[in-house]
């Protein structure tokens, strides 16, 4: 008896200094998201961008039969691309496709994609992120190159594939358009 309550004492303090330490935070973090419903409106990635400035280009044709599996938002060369929900950072890195990539594993289990960044902000795989943080630069990588320098936006729902971010960003921008004229 007196030996189980010595080991069930050593595996809380044991514990306690995991969580103390930060070791923890990251599995607990991802479970969390990983149970958490998956946002039903996100932020706009690019800050001060005119509402006429977002276009719905889900699902256009594409080189190679493809079609687009997210939304382009142009913005200027070297314009700050923020993180649209909380999450990790599980991949930064490049692709033939989308030049210079980060993916965030998000609530709900979607992972947001962000393509044809012109450079990484300061962050590496693992970290965790909230709304707003600054991900990357607007840029023109990848097969983007030579086109006007944009954000390429997706995101994936865990079982389903792409699903168009258009609605999500459309209703927040709705969403603080209305709480706006409720405050003033």
């Amino acid at each position: 008896m007196r030996r189980s309550v010595f080991v069930l004492f050593l595996l809380i303090g044991f514990a306690g200094l995991l969580i103390r330490s930060g070791a923890l935070e990251k599995p607990l973090a991802v479970a969390r998201l990983a149970m958490s419903k998956p946002p039903e409106a996100l932020p706009l990635p690019i800050t001060g961008l005119a509402r006429r400035a977002l276009h719905n280009s889900w699902g256009a044709a594409r080189e190679g039969g493809r079609r687009h599996e997210g939304i382009d938002i142009f913005s200027p060369k070297g314009t700050p691309v923020r993180s649209t929900t909380e999450g990790v950072i599980s991949r930064v890195g490049q692709d033939n496709l989308g030049g210079n990539v980060v993916w965030i594993f998000g609530p709900g289990r979607q992972m947001h994609y962000y393509a044809h960044l012109e450079r990484f902000g300061e962050f590496k795989a693992g970290d965790l992120v909230d709304p707003g943080d600054i991900i990357g630069y607007v840029g023109d990588t990848g097969n983007a190159r030579g086109t006007p320098s944009h954000l390429h936006y997706g995101v994936y729902a865990a079982g389903h594939g792409a699903i168009n971010p258009f609605p999500l960003l459309a209703r927040q921008q709705a969403v603080s358009h209305t709480a706006a004229h409720q405050a003033s």
